[in-house]
């Protein structure tokens, strides 16, 4: 008499392999999100001017968002505009109110949380006075030029906030500053696309030399910092 093997895993064990599962799920769904997040072409597509408008905020007003790709994203939709499928007016006007206001809500959020953390822990308002002081003589051409700057761009606004530079100044060359890089950016995708024929078939190159153009103020920062020390 033979005994037929039976399948004698637990409910425990079962359960386990259900949220092993479960979490590989979400994980994909979100490595897939983040993936179209960066595909440019795919996020204008998908999200159009509107979309644009909201990653150009998300980048320069909350901090979880200095990954996402705004010089590439601006000129490709600049390429794209060239080819017919934006309208180069309204892609000049929302995003760079967009990033206006996402620079705004970027200082607010430094002045309420700088408040807060020098409140409560001393050692940190002697950090924000050297900031202030570094505001009060640099902020202005800091406030545009990190513009150009990933990363960088996102998180100026916030300590230019926590520092307290004053507001008139910032506002001032917030809307210089905003108004520069995205009309520069856009503007500039608009003309290639508009010169060279069949550009948008080859974004991948475009977006590889913009993210080496705007590597470019880093590194030369760092080699005046290196040159100085």
């Amino acid at each position: 008499m033979s005994i037929e093997p039976t399948n004698c895993q637990s409910p425990y064990a079962r359960l386990i392999r259900r949220e092993v599962s479960l979490r590989g799920g979400l994980l994909g769904s979100l490595i897939e999100s983040i993936r179209q997040l960066l595909d440019v072409r795919e996020l204008i597509q998908w999200g159009g001017i509107i979309g644009i408008t909201g990653v150009v905020f998300v980048e320069t007003g909350l901090f979880f968002g200095f990954f996402l790709p705004g010089d590439s994203l601006l000129v490709t939709a600049g390429i794209l505009a060239a080819a017919g499928q934006l309208n180069i007016a309204w892609l000049l006007v929302f995003p760079t109110l967009a990033a206006i206001i996402g620079d705004q809500t970027g200082y607010a959020i430094g002045r309420t949380a700088g408040n807060a953390l020098a409140d409560r822990y001393p050692k940190f308002r002697t950090q924000l006075d050297r900031a202030h002081a570094f505001y009060e003589t640099h902020g202005t051409k800091t406030i545009v030029i990190a513009r150009f700057v990933p990363i960088i761009r996102t998180f100026v606004p916030a300590v230019a906030g926590a520092a307290k530079m004053r507001y008139r100044s910032f506002v001032v060359f917030n809307i210089i500053g905003g108004t520069l890089w995205v009309f520069s950016t856009t503007l500039l995708g608009y003309g290639v696309g508009s010169v060279i024929p069949n550009v948008d078939k080859y974004l991948h190159v475009v977006i590889g030399v913009v993210i080496l153009l705007s590597l470019i103020p880093v590194m030369l920062e760092w080699y005046k910092h290196r040159t100085q020390t």
